[in-house]
C-alpha cells in the first residue's frame, strides 16, 4: 500500500499557482513545495506540470532544478517525474556508475513487469536517443554484461522437472564457486520469476537454506553479487527493498541515492508494507530512523513521503 496522504479535492492550476510563488522573489518556499508534491499523486503532479507551462510558459521541473539543491533537489526531481521517466532517469545514473551502481538495473529488470519495464525502455530512448540495452552493454563487460542485457522470458506455467534439474546446477555452482557458468547465468536471466521461484523453493528443500542464503555476500566479485542482487529481487522484493533501506540508513555517512530511490519510488506502490517489514526487523521506526539520518528540508521531504503529516 502507499504511504503518500493525498486530498480530496485538488485544483492543479491553485498548485501551480502555489509553486510558481515559491520559487518566486530572494528565497525559496521550500515547505510550500514539499506541501503540494508531497500530496500528490503521479497523475496530479503530471497534471500540476502540465498546469504550470500552461500558465507560465515555463518546465516546472527544470525551474524547481534551478531552484534547489543537494540532496532535497535530488528527491523532488525525481518524485515530480513520471514513474516511467523516472526510472529510466535512474537507469541511466546507474550505467554510468555501473560497477557500483548495477543493482539499479537489475532491480528494474527483475521486479518491474514486462510491460513497465517495456515503458521504461521507450522513455529511456525518448530521453537520452540511445536504448537502455545499448548504454548498459557500453558501460559493461564479460559475464556482467551478460547477466544485465539478457530478456527475460514472461509467464505463469511451471515445470517442476525443470525445476529440480536447475535447481540442482545451481547448487553445484555455488558450491563450486563457478558463477560464470554460463548456465547459471542463462537460468537466472532468461527464466520466468514463475519458474525461478520454483527452482528457489525446490533448492531449499533439496539442501535445507535458502539459495539466497547459501550464496554468501562477497564484495570482491561483481558477477556473484550481481546473481545474488537478482535471486533476492525475483525471490522477494519487499525483503530485498527492506536490505537497500537498512543498508543504506546504517552505512557511515548514509547512502541518499539509494535512501532516495527507494522511498521515491515505492511511496505510490508498497512503502507502508516496507516500513512494517523494516520495524519488524529492526525494532525502529523506518520514519524514525530516516529522521535520525537526514536533515532539513531533504529530511521533511522524505517524511512526508512516507506519510508522516506535516
Amino acid at each position: 500500500m502507499a504511504t503518500i496522504v493525498v486530498p480530496e479535492n485538488v485544483s492543479v492550476y491553485e498548485d501551480a499557482e502555489i509553486l510558481r510563488k515559491a520559487c518566486k522573489g530572494w528565497g525559496t518556499d521550500e515547505k510550500a513545495i514539499i506541501s503540494i508534491l508531497g500530496h500528490r499523486n503521479a497523475t496530479q503532479r503530471k497534471q500540476i506540470r502540465q498546469a504550470y507551462e500552461e500558465l507560465y510558459q515555463e518546465d516546472l521541473v527544470k525551474r524547481l532544478e534551478s531552484e534547489l539543491t543537494g540532496n532535497f533537489e535530488s528527491a523532488i526531481y525525481r518524485w515530480i517525474l513520471d514513474p516511467t521517466d523516472r526510472d529510466a532517469v535512474l537507469a541511466n545514473v546507474a550505467i554510468k556508475k555501473a560497477e557500483t551502481k548495477f543493482h539499479v538495473i537489475i532491480e528494474l529488470s527483475c521486479i518491474t513487469s514486462p510491460e513497465e519495464l517495456l515503458a521504461v525502455r521507450r522513455a529511456y530512448q525518448s530521453r537520452y536517443k540511445r536504448s537502455l540495452e545499448e548504454d548498459v552493454a557500453a558501460h559493461t563487460t564479460g559475464d556482467l554484461r551478460k547477466a544485465l542485457t539478457a530478456y527475460r522470458y514472461d509467464g505463469h506455467e511451471i515445470n517442476e522437472k525443470l525445476a529440480k534439474s536447475e535447481a540442482a546446477i545451481l547448487h553445484e555452482a555455488i558450491r563450486d564457486k563457478t558463477f560464470n557458468h554460463e548456465e547459471v547465468i542463462r537460468i537466472l536471466t532468461t527464466r520466468s520469476k514463475a519458474q525461478l521461484k520454483a527452482s528457489f523453493n525446490r533448492y531449499r528443500d533439496d539442501h535445507g537454506k535458502s539459495i539466497a542464503k547459501k550464496l554468501l555476500y562477497d564484495p570482491a566479485n561483481v558477477l556473484q553479487k550481481a546473481l545474488r542482487t537478482a535471486i533476492r529481487c525475483i525471490d522477494d522484493p519487499k525483503k530485498y527493498y527492506e536490505k537497500v533501506l537498512r543498508d543504506a540508513i546504517k552505512r557511515t555517512g548514509s547512502d541518499e541515492d539509494d535512501l532516495t530511490r527507494v522511498i521515491v519510488s515505492r511511496a505510490e506502490k508498497d512503502l507502508r508494507e516496507l516500513k512494517e517489514l523494516y520495524h519488524k526487523r529492526n525494532s525502529v521506526a523506518l520514519d524514525d530512523a530516516v529522521a535520525k539520518e537526514t536533515s532539513g528540508d531533504y529530511k521533511a521531504f522524505l517524511l512526508t513521503l512516507l506519510g508522516k503529516q506535516d
